[in-house]
């Protein structure tokens, strides 16, 4: 006899039960096997050994820690219907099915004017016609039309499912146990008040619970400051993302030549202009839903070995994890603005990459000053509630308990500068 769940074992949550029905049927659709071939952290994997880790068992955790969170609002009196429950899961998997391969390092480059969740509704809009509707309590909560809002700040806010499972996650794979959250602790101390099912209801943390909040926001900063915005991060997404300015240049110049063979959905996405209103295009959607980190990796190869130097050096360059510097000691004389191009043009110029009739515009392939910013938790978003104990609602940062969030609530900005080393040596 077939059980009611499928198990999936899981280094991080452990073993997670997947519903027969819907949810595991949304398992197995392309779009959602498709994350098994997008690695969760993008370049990160070539800074962090470990962190091979996939947008698909990103899904899945976000889906286990949906259900944990049902789970335990039910036991303390919340209404929560079978229909609600299982929409709620499937939108928890569904959540992030609109990221494209290397995740956020290209999120901005494959169709302008655009961001992931974009694409990961139309996703869904397209499952939901596939499945016959069942998926339109999902699209609701979503779209945050469904009634019950509080729904949707468990799938996004600042306290949702997504980033409690990849702060979590990514810690594990990245071995930097700064990250390390106690994920049990908050779902355990998350309530919906006032639990009367008006649309006023809202998700709130129970006094008791602030510390792990505390700790969860703190681990949040470290966690962007050593991982996602690792200064060798910068430069991998920088490089890459010179890689693609580059290729679009010669698909909008007519020399297609130069940049093929490479991913046929690939090149049809850098060179047809497509823009973030163009997600409901069926052609856009079977392009992007085809790509995944092999594409750009195969397209590497095959432009390593490009009639265009630059854009066979960078291609290089990313495959044998020969990056950029970045340094963050922007003021240093040896980094002033016109020594730094200079030295870089040299450079080009000396390994015959450039001439001296396009050395202006080359040279902005390989030097790079930019700005890395954060702040833990943003005071203009829909911000944490907490139930104080004598019943009434405060705002996160003026809750008595905490000690550091204002400081985590300020934006901190990074400038650097990013170029090759052999430039200065």
């Amino acid at each position: 006899m077939t059980g009611r769940f499928k198990i999936f074992s899981d280094p991080v949550h452990g073993f997670i039960s997947v519903p027969r029905g819907l949810v595991l049927d949304l398992v197995g659709t392309p779009e959602l096997q498709r994350l098994r071939r997008i690695r969760q952290l993008g370049i990160g994997h070539m800074v962090f050994p470990g962190a091979e880790h996939s947008r698909f068992g990103h899904a899945l955790g976000a889906m286990a820690l949906m259900h944990s969170v049902l789970t335990s609002l039910g036991e303390k009196g919340t209404r929560i219907s079978t229909e609600e429950h299982e929409a709620a899961l499937a939108v928890a998997l569904l959540h992030d099915v609109g990221h494209g391969p290397y995740s956020h390092t290209l999120e901005h480059e494959l169709l302008t004017d655009f961001q992931h969740e974009m694409m990961s509704r139309a996703l869904i809009e397209r499952l939901n016609h596939r499945f016959e509707g069942r998926l339109d309590m999902a699209l609701a909560m979503f779209d945050d039309t469904y009634p019950r809002h509080w729904f949707h700040q468990l799938i996004s806010s600042q306290l949702d499912m997504d980033r409690l499972d990849y702060l979590r996650r990514d810690s594990y794979y990245t071995g930097v146990a700064e990250g390390a959250i106690g994920v049990g602790r908050i779902i355990k101390t998350l309530r919906v008040h006032p639990d009367d099912g008006t649309s006023a209801d809202r998700i709130v943390v129970e006094a008791k619970g602030t510390y792990a909040i505390e700790n969860y926001l703190i681990a949040r900063r470290l966690m962007y400051w050593q991982v996602y915005l690792h200064k060798t991060v910068l430069a991998g997404d920088h490089m890459l993302r010179s890689v693609i300015r580059r290729v679009r240049v010669h698909l909008e110049q007519g020399s297609r030549h130069l940049v093929e063979p490479a991913s046929i959905p690939f090149l049809y996405l850098l060179g047809s202009g497509f823009t973030g209103g163009d997600v409901h295009r069926e052609d856009v959607q079977d392009a992007y839903a085809s790509l995944d980190d092999t594409d750009i990796l195969f397209s590497l190869k095959c432009w390593m070995n490009s009639a265009d130097p630059i854009l066979a050096d960078l291609s290089r360059r990313l495959l044998e994890r020969d990056f950029f510097r970045v340094d963050f000691n922007v003021d240093s004389e040896k980094l002033e603005p016109e020594k730094l191009r200079e030295a870089v043009c040299h450079m080009l110029l000396a390994k015959e990459l450039s001439s001296p009739e396009s050395i202006d515009h080359d040279q902005s392939y390989y030097l790079l000053r930019s700005q890395s910013a954060h702040e833990a938790y943003d005071t203009r978003e829909d911000v944490i509630a907490v139930l104080n104990r004598a019943g009434s609602i405060d705002e996160l940062s003026v809750t008595e308990d905490v000690m550091v969030i204002e400081p985590l609530a300020e934006r901190q900005i990074r400038s650097y500068v990013c170029y090759p080393k052999e430039a200065l040596t």
